[in-house]
């Protein structure tokens, strides 16, 4: 029967819940408890047939990789993916479950295969993840930036209002009202001007808006992390769809760019106009690069410039929520004054930017 009128296909979804404290291989009689309730071909194997590894993990989730040796002496690989603790505080699982379905239905990121409580189940992509270096690589900002303009054609259903702002505002209201129980934690919180932050966010939503950027399904967090690349086939992998939503093109993209600087915020990484120009033309005109106008690269520019700044606040907010609420091992409070005083360094320059473009635009 085809069901190419109806959406995905039905999902197998558990109620089981996997604890992520435990270390993988006590990990092992859950997981295969879930695999038999999930996917009834294996119900009858025993416990011999299953063993997991842990592959990755984001600074919110935990990848395991479970390899299943069937009755007929083939192993077949699945990817469990871990929720961290928490991350419904800024992660919207419903958004995303739904839009995973019609990505992998259009080619993207591994197949969902199964869902239960506090995670997913995924094929197995056979690649290596990005590191942050390999972002400026010509040859892979290239093929990064033709995949992004495919990405950022993927119809989701249900509104299409970006949700930037909504999301923005979220972070803010919840991170600007925390207190820490760790002394020097809560030292450190009590110097951030929230009434600053605010003022910020509403000028670059003002200046943003007169923009009129194209609204697309967007990915939001293009990190190295989320591009895996098979060297053999030359084929990449966009995964991990947590933050996607319908949203501002020039943020997803001005967002990847600020994720050349990685993990340690190395902003000398950030990628000079040449190198922007680069990526833009394979995003505009992924068959006929050269061909690209220079007013369309120029808006682009101003656009992904703009956007950037946007980047820093959305992420700046969101690790102050991670702080209070993460239990990984990782300086979160640190992260908000790296991501904003970059903000704070590259706001006058952005801004200024914008600004002589629209009025320049107007005079035209």
């Amino acid at each position: 029967m085809d069901n190419a009128g109806e959406g995905p296909p039905k999902i197998p979804s558990s109620s089981l819940t996997i604890d992520h404290t435990l270390p993988v291989p006590d990990m092992l009689p859950s997981l295969v408890k879930l695999s038999k309730e999930l996917f009834k071909e294996w119900s009858n194997l025993d416990e011999s047939h299953f063993s997991a590894e842990r592959v990755s993990g984001g600074i919110t989730n935990l990848l395991l990789k479970l390899s299943v040796k069937e009755e007929n002496g083939n192993t077949v690989d699945v990817t469990v993916r871990l929720y961290g603790p928490n991350t419904e505080y800024v992660i919207n699982r419903e958004r995303e479950l739904q839009a995973i379905q019609y990505l992998s239905a259009a080619g993207f990121g591994a197949k969902l295969l199964g869902v239960f409580g506090n995670g997913m189940v995924q094929s197995f992509i056979h690649a290596r993840t990005l590191e942050p270096l390999d972002l400026r690589k010509p040859k892979l900002a290239a093929e990064i930036a033709k995949q992004l303009n495919r990405f950022h054609q993927v119809e989701i259903p249900g509104s299409k209002e970006p949700q930037l702002w909504n999301d923005i505002f979220k972070f803010y209201e919840r991170a600007s009202t925390l207190t820490f129980d760790d002394h020097e934690k809560q030292q450190k919180y009590v110097t951030i001007s929230f009434e600053e932050v605010h003022t910020e966010l509403m000028k670059l939503k003002e200046l943003t808006g007169r923009l009129e950027a194209p609204v697309v399904f967007a990915h939001n967090d293009l990190l190295s992390g989320n591009l895996m690349l098979n060297d053999d086939e030359e084929k990449m992998y966009i995964i991990d769809f947590e933050y996607g939503s319908y949203n501002y093109r020039g943020f997803d993209i001005g967002n990847h760019f600020n994720e050349y600087a990685g993990y340690d915020c190395d902003y000398t990484l950030y990628p000079n106009k040449d190198e922007q120009y680069h990526f833009f033309r394979n995003y505009l005109q992924p068959e006929n690069p050269d061909t690209v106008s220079e007013n369309a690269l120029k808006e682009l520019y101003v656009e992904t410039s703009c956007y950037m700044l946007a980047s820093h606040l959305y992420w700046a907010l969101w690790a102050l929520i991670q702080a209070k609420m993460s239990p990984i091992d990782f300086d979160y409070l640190s992260y908000f004054f790296l991501r904003y005083d970059e903000f704070k360094r590259q706001k006058e320059t952005c801004l200024s930017l914008g600004e002589s473009y629209l009025s320049e635009s107007k005079t035209k």
